[in-house]
């Protein structure tokens, strides 16, 4: 049985396929367009997943679509028509969108697809649920789902046991803590929907003592909470419900000053600001998870929805709640809505036993070494073929010790935001001057930007102060823990400001050649950990071709770049490069 997934029109566009329970291939639009949180209808994924199991749509049982679009636009009319007449210039921006694709989307599915099987239409928090719950380790778990809006939900918790979930209680917009964080990160001068973790990063540079920030009491007062966890913004001080913007006037009061402009200096009020959001958001957040685990008697808690990104947040979980294990899928976002509709067609609607549970991210296209080869060949580019897995190893080992900074392109795409060793930049954590360097010359970002470490699960415990037992998540890099303060020294391009790390562990069954380098690294260093970042630069997507790999070297500081077993310098290609874009022009 094949169930295909959609997750569209809004942002992170995402199509996955089941197999007979499993899932078998997930990627993200953005990934072929190379727009960033492209929303569009996501046939590049589509047709990726169908062909990643040489299927055609007839051999399709269902399709399952992550919200119910009706419910939806009822919400939209509703906040529309209870703000007018201030609403009135967004939403006669908003329905021709509305009226021409998200109320369309059987039609788009029937029309594109060709598709002639039955689609089904999930709740937008269901699909969430469904994607932490049904593909985790758990055969029982309490489940929350936090994120901007869905239908009407912000936040639901419930409960999942085997193949069943149930939902029991909501919060309905316009309250929601991710439209909260969301707000902060715009009034900051960011982004909304994909600099949130940007302020998240910020944040250990502002004053986190709660008693000591004046912001914190501010922002305490646009939220009213309940020791049940329940909770109400103050509308006030925000705009989404009927414009684009979202600050008001009056948070722009509360908080002293105008919406800092985008790329102006981060003053230190910024920084006391993000970090007042930080504490705020924790609050709320441990204040929900103890009353779920009151409610549920469950001793594991999985979440989804864009808050679960919060790392800073999650690695506190298990220290700061009852819960004793926690679980959280690598694509939390909308993005992994469509690994949620899919699970729960297969499993809770058709009632079919769980036998899956994802272990890692890979699920995204591969390309062969005969591809790579003449892909390379064809455009000329000089590269060496390193054949001996352990020969190619060390030499990459020795060019990350000797401070080189190399792209890693092997095997599968990774499904969610964080590069896990599929697509990744590595870099010599010892190195004082690597932050910089990667910041500046490869990512070309604000430089109070941290960068991950990447340890083998066996070597964690040595150097974070972690969870025992160690949560899978960690795997997908959605954990922040403190580092031993014997190695913080040891390793300055990876320690944070507050002296933590966003940690990825890997297993070596989960991705050998991963492993053998970080192995590899730590025999020369006597450190066994790596900087792995995105192999992107800032407001690209992460790399998916040879193509995208290559162009995002030559664009950039990275040294070298490993595709399978070739290694391309990229000094040796520079020359070739003018010529080319010379020819170009001429």
């Amino acid at each position: 049985m094949y169930i295909l997934g959609i997750s569209c029109y809004y942002h992170d566009a995402s199509a996955a396929l089941l197999k007979d329970g499993v899932i078998v291939s997930a990627v993200e639009e953005e990934r072929f367009t190379r727009k960033k949180h492209d929303n569009a209808f996501p046939i590049n994924a589509i047709n990726y997943c169908l062909k990643s199991q040489d299927i055609t749509v007839d051999q399709l049982d269902y399709i399952g679509f992550y919200e119910k679009p009706f419910l939806k636009f009822e919400r939209i009319l509703y906040q529309h028509i209870d703000t007018f007449p201030k609403s009135l210039k967004t939403f006669l921006s908003a329905m021709p969108s509305w009226l021409n694709e998200k109320l369309r989307v059987m039609k788009q599915i029937r029309k594109t697809l060709k598709f002639r099987g039955e689609v089904l239409f999930v709740p937008h928090h269901l699909a969430h649920a469904a994607s932490c719950f049904l593909v985790s380790p758990f055969d029982n778990a309490a489940i929350v789902t936090i994120d901007g809006v869905g239908e009407w939900a912000t936040t639901t918790y419930g409960i999942g046991d085997d193949n069943k979930i149930s939902l029991l209680k909501e919060i309905h917009f316009p309250s929601s803590i991710g439209l909260l964080y969301s707000t902060i990160t715009a009034y900051l001068g960011f982004s909304v929907n994909n600099s949130e973790y940007k302020v998240m990063g910020l944040s250990p540079y502002g004053n986190m003592d709660k008693k000591t920030n004046p912001y914190y009491a501010k922002l305490k007062q646009i939220i009213d909470l309940k020791d049940d966890g329940s909770f109400r913004l103050n509308i006030r001080y925000f705009k989404y419900h009927y414009t684009n913007r979202m600050p008001s006037k009056a948070l722009c009061t509360l908080l002293n000053g105008h919406i800092r402009k985008p790329e102006s200096a981060l003053t230190q009020r910024h920084k006391d600001i993000a970090a007042a959001l930080q504490l705020v958001t924790e609050e709320i957040l441990i204040t929900i998870l103890c009353q779920v685990h009151k409610v549920t008697g469950s001793e594991n808690i999985v979440l989804a929805g864009g808050v679960a990104l919060n790392s800073v947040f999650n690695g506190k979980i298990l220290k700061k709640t009852p819960f004793k294990q926690v679980w959280i899928q690598p694509n939390a976002s909308d993005g992994g809505t469509s690994i949620g509709v899919i699970s729960y067609i297969y499993h809770t609607l058709l009632g079919n036993k769980r036998t899956y549970h994802m272990q890692n991210a890979y699920l995204g296209p591969s390309f062969s070494k005969a591809y790579i080869k003449e892909f390379l060949d064809q455009n000329n580019i000089h590269y060496r073929e390193i054949v001996n897995e352990q020969e190619l190893t060390n030499t990459v080992a020795k060019l990350i010790y000797s401070n080189k900074v190399v792209g890693w392109f092997q095997g599968r795409m990774e499904w969610g935001p964080r590069a896990l060793g599929a697509r990744s930049i590595l870099a010599n954590p010892c190195n004082q001057q690597a932050k910089k360097l990667l910041n500046t010359k490869v990512k070309h970002r604000e430089q109070f930007r941290p960068f991950a470490p990447v340890v083998c699960k066996d070597d964690a415990n040595i150097y974070f102060e972690c969870d025992t037992p160690l949560p899978e998540s960690t795997d997908f890099m959605l954990m922040v823990y403190p580092i031993r303060e014997s190695w913080k020294k040891r390793i300055p391009s990876v320690t944070h400001v507050d002296g933590t790390g966003r940690l990825q562990t890997i297993g070596y069954d989960q991705n050998p050649n991963y492993y053998n380098l970080i192995k590899a690294f730590g025999k020369l260093s006597s450190i066994p950990i790596l900087i792995n970042t995105s192999f992107n630069i800032r407001g690209e997507p992460i790399v998916c071709t040879p193509y995208d790999a290559y162009r995002c070297m030559m664009g950039t500081g990275i040294d070298y770049l490993i595709m399978d077993k070739f290694l391309i310098k990229r000094s040796d290609n520079l020359q070739h490069a003018w010529d080319s874009e010379k020819e170009a022009k001429d």
